[in-house]
């Protein structure tokens, strides 16, 4: 207790206070008599102190200035203009801010109201705005100035005179969230799977038959026919572009980030793959009413653009039984990324589908150079049939693992894959009869060599029924029933248990590894049962207490494990990896999956070190908590955890340009000394709270603890109003050191080494 009163006493009086201002405002008005509903320019000055700058209203990383005019009877409308601002990269924020130095005038036109009675009236002008120099920001502030106009019915309306280079400001730029990810191999793959779908049994014999639509037209004319060919790939386009967007809008409300582990979406998408899966395979067939098909043919047989529109509509959905499989997977794939992620993929997809019918339109003479259609088509229908069977497994298996019914398990889930990959090969090397294949036909090396892979993929999944590891297929296939947890190997793991695994961790003296993990989550699966099981790494794991956190459940305990992972990491991506010691101090972390151990040994190997000898634990009402001062998740920082540890606290906020250029100086001393027992504590003073900070922390992360302040902690502290300020405490609590303004790494490992 005496160690933290020590440390906490220091705190009250560490600060001094700035209450200078670095702007003086005045305001003008021109003219300064005018009549009921004339126009007045308002001009609103800030005289700037020298090495300090404001940033303009339209800049998007900082705290951009505004202008306000106060509710006036006099007054009709406003509009505010802005000089044009010096542009400059800024490192700190990776691009490009505004900002004005000495003097800027900002105009205000005013447009006063036509029944204003005589007399005058006081104008008064607000600006919010914050100042830095090159070591300190101020935090932002408004001042007012005011001056009186006078209403004149007897004065004439003039013109307003607008300098050169003012504009009115655009709104600050929305900040871009991050990209999703592998979206450019997702579209890929989407054109990928358009041209694919030329090879199908219900696609490929229709090539010939379209094209000559085309091409034995009246009209003789190339250039015509090329149109006519672009406007057929339009209609391709148009279809399942459209699609795309029916499903943006369908899951635009619950968004389409939050449906890639939904148990009824995975449902859903079950049971359309095990639809079209029986269906290719011959249980029964899939096809659009005849009567729509009928009406569209009729249409498109009108000629003109409109009817060649008409007919890539009819061919897209009478070839919709083979195209199908192609769009669900597709569309499936879709979930998880941006609300556009549907319609983009959609959109590729069908460009890929009608790129041969624009280029076979080019080149004519290639369609009699086409192989022609037969039974390869109908061992190809067949073949697709229990490719897509075996897909739908691994949706059923998403939805069994998040309700926890345990049905599907890996045996199970293997032996029915083994079932239909062998079922592939044994019906293309003739052994099992399906149509497609005679019993006089001959087989070719190519249906030989492919219907031998089949079989070697079926028997290679045999030792995994066993527990053994599948490599590529680990992502997909479910892990093993094992108590030991994802890794086996004799490793202790326990699920959704956060705060036992803290307890655990400070009776052994050991640090905590966390595995934000997911029942549906490929990269998760693929990881615990590729990388856990390397000897060097299950060594290296061996060392930590471990814990596992499932997040995409519908229970409760993966709720709150979500918003653990989002409060003290700003991410809810899966898998994601945290050492922590006993006082979840964060020692490093490790976003994603890696097919490079020696990478991921070497983040483990950053918590070999033994971690400080934990705080005593104390008894409740001996455990004083720093007032005014909560983490991200709403919790208070309790002081207690903090005794015996080299402290280091620093006070910064977003707007503040000189802490964010120190961010990587204190990442940089936290993932060094934290082993040894040394705490960063980043305390942000921003007005907004979390609101502002998570945000932020998702462009410029903090490996270290991050917590929130309030005007309180600025009395409380003696803040003042200059940021940052960084202080550094020795194990007995006593401030060994104090940084004001912009502090180099360097400097603060300096101050850190003095405290060891």
């Amino acid at each position: 207790m005496a160690r933290a009163v020590n440390f906490v006493l220091p705190l009250l009086f560490a600060f001094p206070v700035f209450a200078q201002d670095q702007v003086k405002w005045d305001l003008s008005l021109d003219p300064a008599s005018a009549p009921p509903g004339a126009k007045v320019l308002a001009r609103m000055t800030g005289h700037i102190d020298a090495g300090w700058h404001i940033y303009s209203m339209s800049t998007a990383e900082a705290i951009p200035t505004t202008i306000l005019v106060a509710p006036n009877p006099a007054v009709e409308r406003y509009r505010v203009l802005q000089p044009q601002p010096r542009r400059a990269f800024d490192s700190s924020f990776n691009a490009e801010t505004e900002t004005y130095d000495r003097e800027v005038t900002f105009l205000v036109e005013l447009e006063l109201k036509k029944g204003v009675p005589t007399g005058e009236a006081e104008i008064s002008v607000t600006a919010r705005y914050q100042t830095c120099n090159d070591t300190r920001c101020i935090p932002p502030v408004k001042r007012t100035a005011a001056a009186n106009l006078k209403i004149d019915p007897a004065m004439q309306i003039t013109a307003l005179n607008i300098p050169n280079g003012y504009a009115e400001p655009k709104p600050p730029a929305a900040k871009g969230t991050a990209q999703d990810q592998g979206w450019w191999a997702f579209l890929l793959v989407a054109f990928g799977f358009g041209l694919a779908t030329i090879f199908t049994p219900c696609v490929f014999p229709m090539i010939p038959i379209t094209m000559s639509y085309f091409l034995n037209r009246d009209s003789g004319n190339r250039r015509d026919t090329v149109t006519q060919a672009v406007v057929f790939c339009l209609g391709i386009i148009v279809l399942f572009t459209s699609l795309g967007l029916l499903v943006t809008a369908i899951v635009g409300p619950v968004g389409v980030s939050q449906l890639g582990s939904n148990p009824w979406v995975n449902a859903f998408i079950t049971a359309l793959f095990v639809a079209f899966g029986f269906s290719l395979l011959g249980a029964f067939e899939i096809t659009i009413p005849s009567s729509i098909l009928t009406r569209l043919n009729q249409s498109s047989e009108k000629g003109g653009f409109a009817g060649t529109l008409l007919m890539g509509l009819t061919f897209s959905l009478a070839s919709f039984a083979c195209v199908g499989p192609f769009v669900g997977t597709l569309l499936a794939a879709s979930v998880g990324g941006s609300m556009a992620r549907p319609a983009a993929g959609m959109l590729t997809f069908a460009a890929g589908l009608a790129l041969p019918f624009f280029l076979l339109a080019l080149f004519p003479s290639y369609l009699k150079r086409m192989p022609r259609s037969g039974g390869w088509l109908a061992r190809v229908k067949v073949v697709m049939g229990f490719v897509i069977l075996a897909a739908s497994l691994k949706y059923l298996s998403s939805v069994d693992q998040v309700l926890g019914w345990g049905v599907l398990t890996r045996e199970r889930f293997l032996a029915a894959w083994i079932v239909l990959t062998a079922m592939a090969g044994l019906y293309l090397l003739g052994f099992v009869r399906l149509e497609g294949i005679q019993a006089d036909e001959k087989m070719g090396l190519g249906r030989l060599l492919t219907g031998m892979a089949f079989l070697i993929v079926a028997i290679s999944f045999v030792p995994g029924m066993s527990g053994g590891k599948l490599g590529f297929w680990e992502s997909y296939v479910p892990a093993a029933d094992n108590p030991a947890g994802p890794a086996g190997g004799g490793l202790a793991w326990m699920k959704n248990q956060y705060r036992q695994a803290l307890d655990q961790a400070r009776r052994e003296g050991k640090l905590v590894f966390v595995d934000f993990t997911g029942y549906a989550c490929a990269n998760c699966h693929w990881m615990e049962g590729n990388m856990f099981p390397r000897p060097e790494i299950a060594a290296s794991l061996k060392n930590f207490v471990l814990v596992e956190l499932y997040t995409d459940g519908t229970d409760e305990a993966s709720e709150t494990n979500q918003k653990l992972e989002l409060a003290r990491f700003n991410t809810i991506a899966t898998p994601f990896y945290a050492i922590l010691d006993a006082n979840e101090n964060v020692i490093a972390t490790f976003p994603g999956r890696t097919t490079d151990a020696q990478e991921y040994l070497a983040f483990l190997q950053k918590g070999a070190a033994p971690p400080a000898p934990s705080a005593p634990v104390v008894a409740a009402e001996a455990t004083s908590v720093l007032p005014n001062v909560t983490r991200l998740d709403g919790g208070n920082l309790d002081s207690a955890a903090l005794s015996g540890k080299v402290v280091v606290v620093n006070f910064w906020a977003t707007w503040c340009v000189p802490c964010v250029q120190e961010i990587p100086g204190f990442n940089k001393v936290n993932r060094e000394y934290a082993s040894k027992g040394v705490v960063v504590l980043g305390v942000s003073m921003d007005e907004e709270g979390a609101e502002r900070v998570a945000p932020f922390l998702k462009k410029h992360p903090m490996d270290y603890t991050v917590a929130l302040g309030s005007d309180a902690v600025s009395k409380q502290y003696k803040l003042g109003e200059s940021l940052p300020v960084t202080l550094v405490f020795d194990r007995s609590g006593k401030q060994l050191k104090r940084f004001d303004g912009f502090t180099s790494g360097a400097a603060i490992e300096a101050a850190v080494q003095q405290a060891l």
